[in-house]
C-alpha cells in the first residue's frame, strides 16, 4: 500500500484521483483548502513531517481568474503564482528528500495546457503553469537516475468548478447562454468537449505507477492532439 498526498484533493480533478487511487488499494490523503494552504511554509512544513514518508504526491491545488493584461492586478498575479506553482513547490520540495533516501517516489504536477501555450486573457493563470511545468522539469533533473521521478499532466478545460466559472464569465460578458459558452470552451480544443474529471486522473494514475519508473520530466497533454 501506498502514501498518496493529493492537494486540491476534495473537489473536481483532485476528487477523482483520489478515488483512482483509493480503488487501487493505496492510502490517500485528499487535502482540502481548510487542511493545509499550500502557500504557508511553516504549515506545509509541518503537515508533510507528522505525515512522515509519501510514496506519491499529486501537486493539484489551483484557481483560475482571466482577465487581459491590463486589467490584471499584482493582487491577482501573486495568488495565481502562489497557489499553481509556489504550493507545488513548497510540498515537493517537503516529500522528496525521503523519496530520494528511500529510492522510490512519483511527484505529479496537475498544470494546463495553458503552461504549454499562451492564451489571451490568462497572463497569471498561464504564467504560473508555465512556472509549475518548469519545477517539475527542475525536479525530474535532480532526480534523474533514482527511483524518482517527477513529471506533469496538462489538461485542456475539465468539467470542473473552474471551467463552470468560466461558462458564467461568458454568459455575463457576452449574453450567450451557458449551453453556447460550454460549447466555446470545447471549441479550444481539438477534443471538441470538456474532459471529465475522471480522464485526468486516469493519466495521473499511470504517471504515479511503478511500470512509469522510464517517465520523467513528462508532460502529458489531454487536449485531442491540439498541443503536440
Amino acid at each position: 500500500m501506498r502514501r498518496v498526498v493529493i492537494t486540491g484533493g476534495t473537489r473536481g480533478i483532485g476528487a477523482a484521483i483520489a478515488t483512482r487511487f483509493r480503488d487501487a488499494g493505496d492510502e490517500v490523503l485528499a487535502l482540502g483548502r481548510g487542511d493545509c494552504d499550500v502557500t504557508d511554509e511553516a504549515a506545509v512544513s509541518a503537515l508533510f513531517a507528522d505525515l512522515g514518508p509519501v510514496d506519491v504526491l499529486v501537486n493539484n491545488a489551483g484557481i483560475a481568474s482571466s482577465a487581459p493584461l491590463a486589467r490584471t492586478t499584482v493582487a491577482q498575479w501573486r495568488t495565481q503564482h502562489d497557489v499553481n506553482a509556489l504550493g507545488g513547490f513548497l510540498c515537493t520540495r517537503a516529500v522528496l528528500p525521503r523519496m530520494l533516501e528511500r529510492d522510490t517516489g512519483r511527484v505529479v504536477f496537475v498544470a494546463s495546457t495553458a503552461g504549454k501555450v499562451g492564451q489571451r486573457y490568462t497572463a497569471a493563470y498561464s504564467s504560473a503553469k508555465h512556472a509549475a511545468i518548469g519545477l517539475m522539469r527542475a525536479v525530474a533533473a535532480e532526480v534523474a537516475g533514482t527511483g524518482v521521478t517527477s513529471n506533469a499532466v496538462c489538461p485542456t478545460f475539465t468539467r470542473t468548478d473552474i471551467a463552470a466559472e468560466a461558462v458564467r464569465t461568458i454568459v455575463d460578458r457576452t449574453g450567450r447562454t451557458p449551453e453556447d459558452a460550454e460549447a466555446a470552451l470545447a471549441s479550444a480544443s481539438p477534443l471538441g468537449r470538456l474532459l471529465e474529471p475522471d480522464e485526468v486522473a486516469f493519466a495521473v494514475v499511470f504517471l504515479a505507477a511503478a511500470e512509469a519508473g522510464a517517465v520523467n520530466g513528462q508532460s502529458l497533454v489531454l487536449d485531442g492532439g491540439g498541443v503536440q
